[in-house]
């Protein structure tokens, strides 16, 4: 196997056109690494991108939020910006492994690997991000993070294609956001089940809102008819339960090593209503 260290996003985008169908990027190594162990791929290029600092940072703009492929989940975790703009995130990056693991891991490998568990994809998805993606001699592409994913550990990204950038707006001030996951262990857990909402409230109703889930679907995926039911409501326990009633529709969990699919179909229900209780509570409407 070839190593190659580029210095700049031209020369790994060069790099990456070249070697395209023989390549494996890496940055943080954290999922490529265990990959190569069990002989789940075998690259022959090994393209390194942890030399490209430039990659890496958190931007608040008047409008918008901008995240560096390469920033690690740590410094989204402990980011100020992110916290302010986004906790959501925050939360989910906080949850995401053990702190070796947030250190080394980065925003663009965990969402590039795209399990259906990732738990960035989920917060990202009710912030409706946008992925910056970039080729070499070829104009930035953006895609809505709800077309990107394409199925377990599959997404739309061609071969000579990276992550450059995650771009979402701000949320306005009233938003109120949360997120949840369950696991078998507290440390390293994988998701059994992720649910994250956001929602804004005018005049006593909703008036916006953004649930997405993790692991209970081939891919994570925004669950639309929730959405549809709680927008332009004023929120009640009965219109809870009809909501977690609904989201059964919009999951197809699997049974696997971690849970059975009638546990992820129950806990997405429990999850999904611990969240909305807690986001139309009395104390943020």
């Amino acid at each position: 196997m070839e190593y190659l260290a580029p210095n700049s996003l031209k020369d790994a985008l060069i790099l990456l056109k070249k070697w395209r169908s023989r390549g494996e990027l890496i940055a943080g190594g954290t999922n490529v690494i265990p990959a190569m162990r069990a002989k789940a791929i075998k690259p022959q290029i090994l393209i390194d991108l942890s030399h490209l600092k430039n990659l890496s940072y958190i931007r608040e703009e008047e409008k918008n939020i901008r995240i560096g492929a390469l920033t690690s989940v740590s410094e989204i975790a402990s980011s100020k910006v992110i916290q302010k703009n986004a906790a959501i995130l925050a939360e989910a990056a906080r949850q995401i492994g053990n702190p070796l693991v947030r250190n080394r891991a980065t925003i663009a490998g965990n969402l590039a690997d795209a399990s259906p568990a990732a738990d960035s994809a989920v917060p990202l998805l009710v912030l409706e991000a946008r992925i910056i993606v970039e080729k070499h001699k070829g104009k930035p592409k953006q895609i809505p993070i709800n077309e990107f994913f394409m199925g377990p550990n599959k997404t739309v990204l061609k071969r000579d294609e990276l992550i450059r950038e995650i771009v979402f707006p701000k949320p306005v001030p009233s938003s109120r956001m949360v997120y949840s996951k369950l696991g078998l262990r507290n440390a390293m857990a994988i998701s059994v089940v992720g649910v994250g909402v956001l929602a804004e409230m005018k005049n006593g109703k909703c008036n916006r809102a953004r649930i997405a889930v993790g692991a209970v679907a081939p891919t994570p995926r925004r669950a639309h008819g929730v959405e549809n039911l709680l927008e332009g409501q004023a929120v009640t326990e009965e219109l809870i339960d009809q909501c977690c009633e609904a989201i059964q529709k919009e999951i197809q969990p699997i049974t696997d090593v971690r849970a059975t699919l009638e546990y992820r179909r129950s806990m997405t229900s429990v999850l999904l209503k611990r969240l909305l209780q807690q986001v139309f509570s009395q104390g943020h409407v």
